[in-house]
């Protein structure tokens, strides 16, 4: 189906083709917005509440005044779902930004946030989740406050575009060496039993799914250690895997055309993708792993 027909604006329920803002919108002009992508099985959200507390969390780092409380927004959210009768796996997009004013780089006064959201279908992929995926190595030229959700994605764009041209799903990004996180999702490495992946600083998206694998490793009793890898310890890897709410946990099987360990996907990551499908309360259709 794609993406249905009722979208949220503010705090009302519009069709997508009503969904207009004016030409002078600091989102358009200024990338001056933040977003949040929620996913969505058999009509349920996953990491709901993780997901809203983080736009607020971002919301609050850049200044900007929301035009609801969480607890509105999770009733609108919920209403969307219902709204467009979603019953599938998907996402909803929700995005807000400091509103429409004339172009200024101060933020204007007595303006109100404009804030939408829609629903989208988005099917799990199960072929990369059992075969893994392929990536290369970037530089991360990105600024320096990524655990802000914001619409200011270029540097992510082109790695991810480069990434494609390349026959590969995603871009690892570092910093003089060090590993950060990927173009869309954040990153992590296995060795000898333990994971690894870079501290939640400022200069990495403290992604939901990530706070789910810490959980996920604790009950598992792997040690999960925020300690950041080198680009130099990832070819002597027992495992490279990704995360984020559309990739779920996903394995990485060659970096820059070289294999991780065997070429495969590792125990580790099998047992922390079986603990995201239980997390998730995914259904028995599609446990095909």
């Amino acid at each position: 189906m794609g993406i249905y027909p009722i979208v949220l604006s503010q705090n009302r329920f519009t069709h997508q083709d009503n969904l207009t803002y004016p030409f002078e919108e600091r989102g358009l002009q200024f990338g001056d917005g933040i977003y949040e992508v929620i996913r969505i099985y058999d009509g349920q959200f996953y990491l709901f509440t993780e997901h809203v507390d983080r736009l607020f969390r971002s919301a609050e780092a850049i200044k900007l005044q929301l035009p609801f409380s969480k607890e509105e927004l999770k009733d609108l959210l919920q209403d969307l779902l219902s709204q467009n009768n979603m019953e599938k796996d998907g996402i909803v997009y929700l995005q807000a930004t400091r509103g429409s004013a004339p172009r200024d780089h101060v933020f204007p006064g007595g303006v109100i946030a404009n804030a939408y959201a829609y629903v989208k279908d988005l099917p799990r992929n199960l072929a990369n989740l059992e075969n893994g995926v392929s990536a290369i190595i970037k530089d991360d030229i990105r600024w320096k406050k990524c655990y802000i959700k914001s619409l200011n994605l270029l540097p992510n764009v082109l790695a991810k575009q480069e990434a494609k041209e390349n026959g590969c799903y995603e871009a690892i990004l570092h910093e003089e060496g060090i590993v950060t996180e990927c173009s869309s999702s954040n990153v992590y490495l296995i060795k000898n039993g333990h994971i690894y992946t870079h501290p939640a600083t400022k200069r990495i998206l403290h992604g939901c799914v990530r706070m789910a694998v810490e959980r996920f490793a604790a009950e598992l009793q792997v040690p999960f250690e925020e300690e950041a890898f080198k680009l130099t310890d990832i070819l002597d890897a027992d495992e490279i895997f990704l995360s984020s709410s559309t990739s779920e946990i996903l394995p990485v099987v060659t970096v820059d055309g070289s294999p991780i360990a065997d070429g495969k996907p590792g125990e580790f990551t099998r047992k922390l993708q079986e603990a995201y499908r239980e997390d998730a309360n995914i259904s028995e259709r599609q446990l095909t792993i």
